[in-house]
């Protein structure tokens, strides 16, 4: 197949999936399916909306920021982050999350300030959710709890969820997130369940370590992965997590998403990329459709 064939056969294939809702069987589950703007990082941030939409998707999350793109972050200033709304409004999308970048080294009023500075742009995006990821450092688990039990008040103040997501270390597995949510002790802090992360960080079975906390998780990111810190930019269904026994689980516990898709393969071109991640959209959609 030539390069030119390629692109028309993706230009064809995402106006017929365009065509489709998420989850079009009444008899199946009609959560709402976003993307995270990691597979496209290669790329600027405004190919990476126009490739999101493109794939079929209407919600985006600000997962990976890089050095042009702070999203949130608190080095990002009032002019960057209105431009940045301007920008996704522009696109067609709707963001609903953001990554919370935090640091647990410095003192904790600072940690608390920075931490702050963020929700406040979270609010002027009008995001839905901010994601924490934990600490790796045991020595810096009390800090962090600290500064997501303020986090997560003040956010609630400005109608933004605080939820953290399995990444290893304080948030590896369903321990380690039962403990946080017990240690930071407030009803605004919850859990975005990663069955990807949870084999790549500790091997275990993303099935069974759901089902301890399945009742705290208020998002899902979708990420397959076939090993202890094996490959994630890949393709659903190619990896060990078992999507359907997941959502199944999700389903049970009163879930009602959104479902975001991190990754899938990177491509060539920004464009074969948006292929492979409307193949996942697909793949999930698929299986919500299902009784």
């Amino acid at each position: 197949m030539t390069r030119r064939q390629f692109l028309h056969q993706a230009a064809v294939g995402a106006a017929a999936i365009l065509a489709r809702p998420v989850a079009p069987a009444a008899s199946g589950l009609n959560w709402p399916v976003g993307c995270f703007n990691r597979p496209w990082t290669t790329w600027s941030f405004d190919e990476a909306l126009k490739q999101i939409k493109a794939a079929g998707y209407d919600t985006v999350g600000l997962l990976t920021r890089t050095r042009d793109e702070p999203f949130v972050g608190a080095d990002a200033d009032a002019a960057y982050v209105a431009r940045l709304k301007q920008r996704i409004a522009a696109s067609g999308l709707t963001p609903n999350m953001a990554a919370l970048r935090t640091r647990h080294d410095i003192p904790l009023a600072e940690a608390i300030a920075e931490t702050r500075r963020q929700i406040d742009n979270a609010r002027t995006l009008a995001l839905g959710h901010l994601l924490t990821f934990g600490v790796d450092k045991r020595e810096q688990y009390e800090h962090y709890y600290k500064v997501m039990r303020d986090a997560a008040a003040y956010a609630a103040e400005r109608n933004i969820r605080l939820v953290m997501k399995p990444h290893g270390g304080s948030s590896g597995a369903s321990a380690e997130i039962a403990a946080a949510l017990q240690a930071v002790a407030h009803p605004n802090f919850k859990v975005w369940y990663d069955a990807g992360n949870i084999i790549y960080y500790t091997g275990k079975d993303p099935v069974e370590e759901l089902k301890p906390i399945a009742q705290h998780v208020t998002g899902f990111c979708a990420k397959d992965c076939g090993a202890v810190e094996g490959d994630v930019m890949i393709q659903f269904g190619t990896g060990k997590v078992d999507f359907r026994a997941v959502l199944a689980v999700l389903k049970a516990a009163g879930f009602n998403g959104p479902v975001m898709v991190e990754c899938c393969k990177v491509g060539a071109t920004a464009e074969e990329t948006m292929v492979n991640a409307r193949a996942n959209r697909t793949f999930l959609a698929t299986l919500l459709a299902q009784p």
